[in-house]
């Protein structure tokens, strides 16, 4: 991983927002600037340099993980360790120290007020390395594609093992240990089962109830490899089929595959969220579509941008997104595909393999 380069990137955000260094607490952005996998750290971000504070739980994985940082171990308290670094460095001068305020709590940034010198002042930032990290680098979209393909691999456990009667749990949890055993890391997130009236939550986790004899099941599932996640949702039907389920399902496919074919360099997320709602629409099933079409996946399952309408962002080449159109009816069912994508300089790379034709099992 190139760490000079995205630091690089940073400095450059800080410059344009006027701001003469960045404290860093979120971790996954952490890991994304200096390489730390651990559970506590800051990283403080300055013109030349990069200075990676932790506490003496990871002495020696910080030494080992942090590149491109100088890594100090904090014996006592990790952040008054940082405000006494800052006071050391910038005495009698005026600056801004931008804190990362979508993750710094409100008690941590009054005790850092309390700690820096009084020429320093804190300055909001809000999501300044996200929007550097939406973009991913060769290495990273290789990370990607090598965790969707083998997240893929777990449908096809998935489909040996649901049947009428199984508990949707039991299905989870043949899908996880298979990813396990084929070497990840985790789960992206708890994998979602959700059979017959439970189909229609769109973030249904995997339960004790048992796959009813004629239902759909959303199965939804990824994996962490390499640090990276994946993401993937296939609806099935089990039993014999009716036309309604069909032509619904059908209805889902052609909404997903037009707002994937809306993803090119330049469009914005709004397009293709609103690509994905006019083909719903059309069908008399919008307003059975009740989240975002999408978001974007990388070290964290969710990332920027948010795929949905309002959103301005514009897509750029080596950004990775899902493209997720769902419909859920209360009481009933719902239907979801998902893929990812990432954005190449003609269109997009469609990263996930498996087929998303009617499957009845």
């Amino acid at each position: 991983m190139d760490y000079p380069a995205r630091q690089k990137k940073i400095r450059e955000h800080l410059a344009a927002a006027r701001v003469d260094f960045l404290l860093a607490n979120h971790l996954p952005s952490i890991r994304y600037l200096c390489g730390f996998t651990g559970s506590a750290g800051f990283l403080l971000v300055e013109d030349s340099r990069c200075t990676f504070f932790t506490d003496v739980r990871y002495d020696t994985q910080a030494h080992n993980e942090v590149q491109d940082a100088k890594v100090v171990i904090a014996r006592k308290n990790v952040l008054q360790a940082v405000g006494e670094w800052i006071r050391l460095r910038n005495r009698g001068r005026r600056r801004q120290l931008g804190i990362e305020t979508d993750h710094l709590s409100v008690a941590e940034r009054e005790r850092l007020a309390d700690i820096i010198p009084s020429g320093t002042k804190l300055k909001n930032t809000q999501g300044m390395v996200e929007k550097v990290r939406m973009v991913k680098d060769e290495d990273e979209l290789e990370r990607i594609r090598a965790a969707v393909q083998m997240g893929a691999g777990l449908f096809g456990r998935a489909l040996e093992t649901i049947r009428p009667g199984i508990r949707e749990v039991e299905v989870a949890a043949e899908m996880e240990y298979a990813a396990r055993i084929a070497g990840a890391e985790g789960m992206s997130f708890p994998t979602i089962i959700a059979s017959g009236e439970r189909s229609a939550l769109p973030h249904g986790r995997a339960s004790t109830h048992a796959i009813p004899p004629r239902a759909f099941v959303v199965c939804d599932f990824g994996v962490i490899l390499a640090d990276y996640c994946s993401d993937q949702t296939r609806s099935v039907w089990v039993g014999h089929a009716t036309d309604e389920a069909r032509n619904a399902y059908e209805a889902v496919r052609e909404a997903q595959q037009a707002a994937v074919e809306s993803v090119r360099p330049g469009a914005t997320v709004e397009q293709v969220d609103r690509a994905a709602r006019t083909v719903l629409r059309k069908a008399g099933l919008g307003s059975y579509f009740t989240h975002s079409t999408g978001h974007g996946v990388g070290l964290e399952i969710h990332e920027a941008p948010r795929v949905a309408t309002g959103q301005k962002d514009v897509l750029q080449p080596g950004m990775v997104i899902t493209i997720e159109p769902g419909i859920y009816f209360p009481g009933k069912w719902g239907i979801r595909i998902e893929d990812m994508v990432a954005v190449t300089q003609t269109g997009c790379e469609i990263m996930t393999p498996t087929s998303k034709s009617f499957l009845a099992v």
